[in-house]
């Protein structure tokens, strides 16, 4: 379950830096605000908090996988 929260919220966060890059806006900060507000500023938080989370999956992967093979 946390897995797949930390992937949306990472999903938010690649769109909302590519609107950033291309186009200069900022939806979250729209969306919520400005970015000096506390629910944007606590959305960016969770963003970040979401990419340290899902470095994790690139080391779980290959173990949740070897324990597989070893239970057949």
């Amino acid at each position: 379950m946390w897995d797949k929260i930390a992937l949306i919220l990472l999903i938010i966060g690649g769109i909302n830096w590519g609107l950033v890059g291309i186009f200069e806006f900022d939806m979250v900060a729209w969306l919520l605000g400005g970015t000096d507000s506390a629910l944007s500023r606590v959305i960016y938080i969770l963003v970040a908090i979401s990419a340290v989370w899902c470095i994790s999956l690139l080391f779980r992967r290959d173990e949740e996988l070897a324990v597989q093979n070893i239970d057949r």
